[in-house]
């Protein structure tokens, strides 16, 4: 197993992790530990600090939390004004809220003056479930790296949650984390340590290389099990980083195994897929999978089943690692 890094964290690293968690749970309590050592934090809710989980910093810090209401665009104008003032604000609502009813406010307001905002993003992607295609961001990551100077980043897990919502505090200019409502197995490895745009390494192979974020990363490495018992090898990458991408990386699995698959929770238009599509293009083409969702509003479910409705299971990826290997010839 290899990983890169490039500097520890400032925090959110100590705690046990749990065999499954939800990230945004994670994320909730992240604030928490983070609101004790900055006084500057401050965290901003559109009346969802329950589904969020920042009911919990509320409680820790009643008077560093501020409910905004149902309304994510003013909250998303009140956090530039936090930032103005020197302030640290965690601005959390729903995925599909924060980056699409509110890019105009994110756009202009956050990040073409680079202010410090960092967006909790929670309950991404179709495994938001039954709430159905009004609730389910699975474009948030085109809109959010569209965007100048925005950071954004799909944690795989809770432990690098922690850490990401330290680093992010600890690094100035607007954030974009991507958090997710079910529980998700731990997938990083103890000692992990998070560094923003940098993949990292969790199975070493050399016939293929499965590049994944976010809940698809727990898909890749069965995925990966799957395929060792057909005799292939594969190489699986946590790439929670979506941008700036880790473009070093995605090169160095290209040359080490000769075609990538692709894995995400979003639209395979504008995400990580496409990222990784374009540094290849540019600098090591090689064949290509992805694994993503193919031009479609989601639908109502239980997550299970849309997953595997939209082609997002380890099942899923092991053909797609197939038709790449076919490819390689």
């Amino acid at each position: 197993m290899s990983q890169t890094t490039r500097a520890a964290p400032t925090g959110g690293a100590t705690r046990a992790a749990p065999a499954s968690e939800a990230t945004r749970a994670a994320y909730g309590q992240a604030l928490v530990e983070l609101g004790h050592q900055d006084p500057r934090v401050v965290v901003l809710d559109a009346d969802l600090s329950k589904s969020t989980h920042t009911a919990l910093f509320a409680r820790e810090f009643p008077h560093r939390h501020f409910n905004m209401g149902i309304a994510e665009q003013n909250m998303m104008g009140v956090a530039a004004g936090l930032a103005s003032a020197g302030k640290i604000p965690f601005a959390s609502t729903f995925a599909v809220f924060a980056s699409g009813r509110c890019f105009d406010q994110l756009r202009v307001s956050i990040c073409y003056p680079g202010l410090n905002v960092k967006i909790g993003a929670s309950h991404a992607g179709i495994t938001v479930g039954e709430d159905g295609a009004s609730h389910q961001a699975i474009e948030d990551v085109a809109l959010m790296s569209a965007l100048p100077g925005m950071t954004v980043v799909v944690p795989a897990d809770g432990p690098e949650t922690r850490q990401a919502v330290f680093s992010a505090a600890a690094r100035p200019g607007p954030w974009y984390l991507r958090l997710g409502r079910p529980p998700v197995p731990v997938v990083t490895p103890p000692g992990y340590r998070f560094q923003v745009g940098r993949g990292c390494v969790l199975r070493q192979g050399h016939d293929v290389a499965i590049i994944a974020c976010g809940v698809m990363v727990a898909q890749a490495l069965a995925a990966a099990e799957e395929l060792a018992r057909d005799g292939v090898d594969a190489t699986v990458v946590n790439m929670s980083t979506i941008k700036p991408l880790d473009a070093e990386m995605v090169v160095q699995v290209a040359r080490e195994c000769g075609a990538v698959v692709t894995a995400e929770e979003h639209s395979v238009i504008g995400g990580l897929g496409a990222a990784v599509a374009a540094v290849l293009g540019e600098v090591y083409p090689v064949p290509l999978e992805r694994v993503g969702i193919r031009d479609r509003f989601g639908q109502s479910g239980k997550p299970d089943e849309l997953m595997a409705e939209y082609g997002l299971t380890a099942d899923d990826v092991v053909r797609a690692a197939r038709k790449a290997l076919d490819r390689k010839g």
